[in-house]
């Protein structure tokens, strides 16, 4: 561009706009004349208060928006800002413009129609609705001449907002400093495996304070490297999200680094998967030192790759022969520091985990018998080991309540004892960093003479959760490990067999087929055909 064009463009940044404008004459009038003198689009965001902060020069097709982090979204469901362009063939707004407008949620998006053959301006603009979300969230009003151009601005954005918060308050309760998310689903599962799973993830995610505004199950044909799923899809989940309030999006699959970036780069939400959400589950939940650090070595392991940063450019300043480099870039810098300190966890772990070692060596040599009680996640194993020895281990209704391994000991009628333990519940898709991490942990089942598998008869799913923790048990080598299958919650189903008869006949089934014991660990009185299985294992005479 010429000297005197790139003047023009910077005196842009002086000049005002009229709060109750979209875009006063002169501004438009100016703007038109450097684009048709450039022959490129060129755009411009303006405030709230008439001031422009951002001026963009595109090429004759489009405009490419810069990041504005100066205007982030963040609990607003419009920016503050308006975007006013260049159309120089005087055709409509695209689609293009209208994605920008819901992906990034200008106040107003407006084009300036030039006519390729004289100086006539016309103007069309396009907003946001509060729409269902089934149905397209923007409306698009028809193009008018420039200089019979009236609309008022300033009221017409103090209630356009007025309405969207109407209409997200309506989609949802909010309460305060509470994440909002769209949980969203991307497989080749059957349709009954996604939907099982999809409520997991949603008892996962209130378990993490996450509010679920919505949820998404796309099964496609083949999955986008990139994406997870289709680009056009991506878009359309997130413009989803934006219109509910949003602050995050929870994928059930695990993301790959380049696909956090991806998906990070379309949208300023938060986006994390599964294993993440496990994880702040976990950092929640540790109490002992030993889940702390292993809490902590998990998160460190599953950030490792996912850091990105800018400042690669930079190494190329001072490279030549004879010149020095600026060093470690700060990506660089956190990497090698996390490192660092995975290696200092890694240990400490170790030295915790020959202290438990020892503790229990100490416990073999006492010769009594060792039972740990397994199973998924929130089947009640805490409340059981409560109830059996009348302690006051933390339970509660939600996922991975409890991370500690507990050991008591409990006392049969006969002056017989033996040490139970209760162990961190397991789940499916367990995170492989948490696997790793919590090994030292789940050493304590090595030990046990017999493993009580409790669980949940009351949940639909009960089947499929006993085949994961069987699943986890072999990868643990604990195949061989003698146990009792325990059906706990027994007094939840007569509740089932009113709400779902075919449910309750399933879990019939299964008790007979699996030869299980029923029980509900709330109710001391149940628990006898246990305790005699117990004692009939390790005496039987």
């Amino acid at each position: 561009m010429k000297p005197s064009q790139l003047k023009g463009i910077e005196r842009l940044y002086r000049r005002r706009i009229g709060i109750a404008d979209v875009v006063s004459l002169d501004v438009a009038r100016e703007v038109a004349e450097l684009s048709r003198d450039i022959r490129r689009q060129i755009g411009i965001l303006a405030n709230r208060f008439g001031e422009i902060e951002y001026v963009i020069v595109g090429d004759e097709r489009g405009l490419l928006i810069p990041e504005l982090p100066d205007y982030p979204l963040g609990k607003k469901l419009l920016r503050g800002l308006r975007l006013i362009h260049t159309h120089l063939k005087g055709e409509p707004l695209t689609d293009d413009d209208l994605t920008d407008l819901a992906m990034l949620r200008f106040d107003l998006i407006a084009a300036l129609l030039l006519d390729p053959h004289d100086t006539t301006i016309s103007i069309q603009n396009a907003s946001l609705t509060p729409s269902a979300p089934a149905a397209a969230p923007y409306s698009v009003d028809p193009p008018q001449l420039l200089n019979r151009f009236q609309f008022d601005f300033a009221a017409f954005v103090a209630e356009r907002e007025s309405a969207l918060q109407r209409a997200a308050k309506g989609a949802r309760e909010v309460r305060g400093g509470e994440e909002r998310g769209i949980l969203v689903s991307v497989t080749t599962q059957p349709p009954g495996e996604a939907a099982d799973s999809m409520e997991e993830l949603k008892e996962l995610a209130r378990t993490a304070g996450v509010e679920v505004l919505d949820t998404l199950i796309q099964r496609p044909r083949q999955f986008n490297p990139r994406y997870l799923m289709g680009e056009g899809k991506m878009r359309e989940v997130v413009i989803r999200a934006l219109q509910f309030g949003a602050t995050l999006l929870v994928f059930d699959q695990e993301l790959s680094p380049a696909q956090v970036r991806s998906i990070s780069e379309m949208t300023e939400l938060k986006v994390i998967d599964r294993s993440q959400l496990i994880l702040d589950i976990f950092a929640r939940r540790a109490t002992s030192l030993d889940g702390k650090v292993q809490v902590e070595l998990a998160q460190l392991k599953y950030l490792l790759p996912r850091l990105t940063g800018r400042g690669v450019q930079m190494s190329r300043l001072m490279g030549g022969i004879g010149g020095r480099g600026p060093g470690e870039t700060k990506l660089e810098v956190d990497r090698r520091r996390i490192r660092d300190r995975i290696a200092k966890l890694e240990r400490e772990l170790a030295e915790l985990s020959h202290g438990r070692y020892q503790r229990r060596q100490k416990r073999a040599r006492s010769g009594l018998p060792i039972v740990s009680i397994v199973g998924y996640t929130n089947a009640g194993k805490s409340t059981l080991l409560n109830t059996l020895t009348r302690s006051d281990v933390f339970t509660e209704n939600l996922l991975f309540a409890t991370l500690d391994t507990s050991t008591r000991r409990l006392r049969f009628p006969r002056e017989r004892e033996v040490i139970i333990t209760d162990t961190v519940g397991f789940i499916r898709s367990l995170p492989r960093s948490l696997m790793g991490a919590f090994k030292a942990t789940l050493e304590e089942l090595q030990d046990a003479d017999l493993l009580l598998h409790l669980v949940d008869c009351a949940n639909p799913r009960c089947e499929e959760q006993i085949a994961q923790v069987e699943q986890i048990l072999e990868e643990l080598d604990l195949a061989d490990k003698p146990r009792i299958l325990v059906f706990n919650k027994s007094d939840q189903l007569a509740e089932l067999k009113r709400r779902d008869p075919l449910a309750f006949m399933k879990v019939r089934q299964l008790t007979r087929r699996y030869g299980s014991i029923s029980i509900s660990a709330l109710d001391g009185a149940t628990l006898e055909p246990l305790l005699v299985e117990m004692e009939r294992r390790f005496w039987p005479f």
